[in-house]
């Protein structure tokens, strides 16, 4: 295990030797921790050697600064300049709770972004103010349409953060397509078969086999297939694409270049970078702010106490998995896998830094 602070400090000087500015890395840094803290491990500090390597490519610029292009009283384009994608959304995100302060709501398009970490992150920004936050990002395309042979889409995560009163905020954060990227990855490397529905080859067929992605097969929409709703599921996921692309001018679906290095970029582009959009509502814009806090109390009690199937939990109010587990993780530390330790490690050394403190849990035993 190792302490959020040590992680997110250490995390923080890698970034910082790369050529971030102190801020800039400490909000990459910040980022990344809570995917860890949250149990999202695949959008944590295992992204630090693809960021690297993207820097080193120069397909990421780490001391870009994010640039307003366009605006309205309630509204903006922010243009991310190659910067790296937590920078980039957390100015965004920052820009649309301002923009809500005065105008009731912001909203705020992003384009020539990239890899964000976890959506909950900058939806949960907007808690602080008393505000609902929104955010989404379109992503490189893994994803073909029902009826479809093709990746057209990306997994497109969506979060919304709602505030509450007496009970924890409630937290939306969830991708568009039955299968994430990381999941896939893993039970490919186990060689471990797929739930049926989840993805299909290189021609369409359902398959149950997690390497068909690397021989041009697909992850299938939210649902899977017709049936059983996947065409709701690349409707989710279009919207979410469209909004993250077409009002900023980032690129769209089949567009979206990659978030490593060793993916080559797509040979035609239709706008700048990958696209995130983010949104703030002031909650007193519509009603009294106590009596919306109440009504989403009664909201979370009313779902709470209805009756579960047998044999399982119950309804789970969106949100409080992922908060228990961040709970847990500060308390006792985040556990990292030894490959992120080696990817880690593998990058100080370039950077001339230190070996990351981190001791194995078993170690720790055998030293007790």
């Amino acid at each position: 295990m190792i302490s959020a602070v040590t992680l997110r400090d250490y995390v923080t000087m890698l970034f910082v030797r790369m050529g971030c500015g102190y801020d800039a890395a400490s909000t990459v840094a910040d980022v990344l921790v809570e995917g860890d803290l949250r149990g999202a491990s695949s959008h944590g500090v295992a992204r630090v050697k693809d960021y690297y390597l993207l820097v080193e490519s120069k397909r990421l610029c780490p001391s870009a600064v994010p640039e307003v292009v366009y605006q309205s009283p309630s509204t903006a384009t922010l243009s991310g300049a190659s910067a790296l994608g937590p920078v980039v959304a957390q100015r965004g995100m920052q820009l649309a709770i301002d923009k809500a302060r005065t105008a009731g709501t912001g909203w705020v398009a992003v384009r020539g972004s990239h890899h964000f970490g976890v959506a909950a992150y900058y939806s949960s920004m907007a808690l602080e103010a008393n505000m609902v936050g929104v955010a989404m990002s379109n992503g490189y395309p893994l994803v073909a349409p029902v009826f479809c042979t093709s990746r057209m889409l990306g997994t497109n995560p969506i979060s919304v953060a709602v505030p509450a009163l007496r009970h924890s905020p409630l937290l939306f954060d969830f991708s568009t397509a039955s299968i994430t990227r990381s999941r896939l990855l893993s039970a490919a490397a186990d060689r471990v078969e797929l739930p049926r529905g989840l993805v299909q080859d290189a021609l369409g067929c359902p398959t149950t086999d997690p390497s068909t992605i690397q021989r041009g097969g697909a992850i299938l929409p939210l649902g899977g297939d017709r049936v059983h709703g996947g065409h709701k599921g690349f409707c989710i996921g279009a919207v979410v694409d469209i909004f993250s692309s077409l009002f900023s001018g980032a690129n769209f679906g089949p567009f979206v270049p990659p978030p490593v290095s060793y993916l080559p970029l797509p040979s035609e582009r239709v706008g700048e970078g990958i696209g995130h959009f983010f949104g703030a509502i002031r909650v007193d814009a519509f009603r009294p702010e106590q009596e919306f806090r109440q009504a989403v109390d009664q909201w979370i009690e009313v779902f709470r106490t209805a009756k579960g199937v047998e044999g399982t939990p119950g309804v789970i109010i969106p949100g409080e998995q992922e908060q228990l587990t961040k709970d847990t993780r500060l308390k006792d530390g985040i556990p990292l896998s030894p490959q992120v330790v080696r990817d880690l490690n593998s990058v100080a050394k370039v950077l001339g830094c230190d070996s990351i403190p981190y001791t194995p849990d078993s170690e720790r035993k055998n030293e007790g």
